[in-house]
C-alpha cells in the first residue's frame, strides 16, 4: 500500500531551499520545456526582508514529502491591501507544483485552503502572486512549448490535480506568436503613425542606452499602478517595489525594444519587450555566478524571438491609435535586429480590442494560462 505524503509547513532556511527548488529537481530533467527561474531573484520573493508584499499579507509554505523527498508544494496569500482595495474577502494560493498523483495534489490544496479559510477567507483563487507583475496562471495549453519569462511551466497533469480537487476556471489568458516579416506591418499602421506624429502632439520616444531610459522607469511603472486597475487580480505597487520590480531584470533590458509615447512630456503610454531570455537561464540554470551571466548574455545575442513583457496606454489617451503606434515601432525594431517572431506575453481574454489587433497581424494563438476558482 502506498504510503501518503506528509504535508508539512516551511519553518526553517532547509525547508524553504527545498521549497525553491523543488521545480528543477522534478522537471529540469525530464522536461526540457520547463526553464529555471533566476534563484537569486526567487529567493529574494521569498525573504520578507526584501520582498515588501509580506509586510502587506499573511503567506504560508508548505511542502509536501513521501519520506526524505519533496514531492510538492504550495504557497497560501491573503494580500490584506488588495482586498481593501476591492473590498472583498480573497485568499490565493500560488507557486503549485506536484507530482502526478491526485491525493497528494488534493491535500496540498485542501491544507492551504483550510489555512484561509482560518482567516476568513470566502474563497480562493490561483495560482497569483501577490500582484499583477508576478507570475500568474497554470499553463493549459502550449506544453509542448518552451517557458517564457515571468511564466510557469507545469506538466500536461498539473491543470488536471487542481480540477481533481473541485477548482473550475475563473479567468484565461492566451499566449500569441506573431511571425516577424516585412508584411507583417499592416499599411495602415503606416498611416497611421504618420498622422499621430505629424498632426497631434504626441510624441514617440525610443532610445539606444538604458541611460536614456532610466528617467521613464518610475512614470512607466506608475502609468501601470493607473491603468491597471481593471486588470483581474490588481493591486497597487509601492515605488520600492517598482524599483525592486526594475532591479530584477534592469541587467537584460534591451533600450531598442522600450517604446514610450509622451503627450506635453506627459507618459501617456509604453510597451516593453526582451529578447527570449529562456535559452540563456536553462543554460545558467538559474544560477548568475560564477558564469551563468555570461551564459545569458551569450544567448541574448543569439535570440531570434522578442517576448513582450508589459505595456499600457493611460485611459484617457485610448483609443487614439497609441497602441498601433507603439506596435509599429516595436515590429520594426524586431526585424531590424533580425528576430523571426514575437510572443505577446499574456493577454486576458476579456480584451477582445488587443486580441483582434494581434490576430490582423497574423497572430497565432500557442498557449494559454488559467486562474482557477474555489469556494471555501
Amino acid at each position: 500500500m502506498k504510503k501518503k505524503a506528509e504535508i508539512r509547513e516551511v519553518s526553517s532556511k532547509k525547508g524553504k531551499k527545498a521549497f525553491i527548488y523543488l521545480p528543477e529537481r522534478m522537471y529540469e530533467k525530464k522536461y526540457p520545456q520547463w526553464v529555471h527561474p533566476i534563484y537569486r531573484s526567487q529567493r529574494d520573493y521569498f525573504n520578507p526582508g526584501k520582498n515588501d508584499a509580506w509586510g502587506y499579507s499573511d503567506v504560508i509554505l508548505f511542502l509536501a514529502w513521501a519520506g526524505d523527498d519533496p514531492v510538492g508544494r504550495i504557497m497560501g496569500i491573503v494580500n490584506h491591501r488588495f482586498n481593501e482595495f476591492h473590498k472583498t474577502r480573497e485568499a490565493r494560493f500560488s507557486y503549485f507544483d506536484c507530482i502526478d498523483d491526485q491525493e497528494t495534489a488534493t491535500r496540498l490544496l485542501s491544507t492551504v485552503e483550510g489555512w484561509a479559510k482560518d482567516r476568513g477567507a470566502d474563497y480562493i483563487i490561483g495560482p497569483l502572486g501577490f500582484k499583477n507583475t508576478d507570475t500568474q496562471g497554470v499553463l493549459v495549453e502550449g506544453q509542448e512549448h518552451r517557458s517564457i519569462i515571468a511564466s510557469w511551466w507545469h506538466p500536461p497533469y498539473t491543470p488536471g490535480l487542481i480540477e481533481g480537487a473541485g477548482y473550475r476556471k475563473e479567468m484565461d489568458w492566451f499566449g500569441y506568436k506573431i511571425e516577424l516579416t516585412d508584411n507583417t506591418i499592416p499599411p495602415i499602421y503606416d498611416k497611421i503613425t504618420r498622422r499621430l506624429l505629424s498632426r497631434t502632439r504626441y510624441r514617440l520616444l525610443e532610445f539606444s542606452s538604458k541611460r536614456e531610459m532610466k528617467p521613464y522607469i518610475l512614470p512607466v511603472f506608475r502609468l501601470i499602478n493607473e491603468s491597471y486597475t481593471e486588470l483581474y487580480g490588481f493591486s497597487p505597487l509601492t515605488d520600492r517595489e517598482i524599483r525592486k520590480t526594475v532591479q530584477n531584470y534592469q541587467s537584460f533590458l534591451d533600450p531598442r525594444f522600450a517604446k514610450v509615447v509622451v503627450y506635453d512630456n506627459e507618459v501617456v503610454a509604453f510597451g516593453l519587450g526582451l529578447p527570449d531570455l529562456s535559452p540563456g537561464f536553462r543554460a545558467a540554470r538559474g544560477r548568475l555566478f560564477p558564469f551563468g551571466f555570461l551564459k545569458i548574455l551569450r544567448c541574448l545575442k543569439a535570440s531570434r524571438r522578442l517576448d513582450l513583457v508589459l505595456g499600457a496606454i493611460k485611459k484617457k489617451h485610448r483609443g487614439k491609435g497609441l497602441d498601433v503606434l507603439m506596435a509599429k515601432a516595436m515590429y520594426t525594431s524586431a526585424i531590424q535586429a533580425g528576430m523571426t517572431h514575437m510572443d505577446t506575453h499574456k493577454e486576458q481574454e476579456t480584451n477582445k480590442k488587443i486580441i483582434a489587433e494581434i490576430e490582423r497581424v497574423g497572430g497565432r494563438r500557442y498557449k494559454r494560462y488559467r486562474i482557477y476558482r474555489k469556494a471555501l
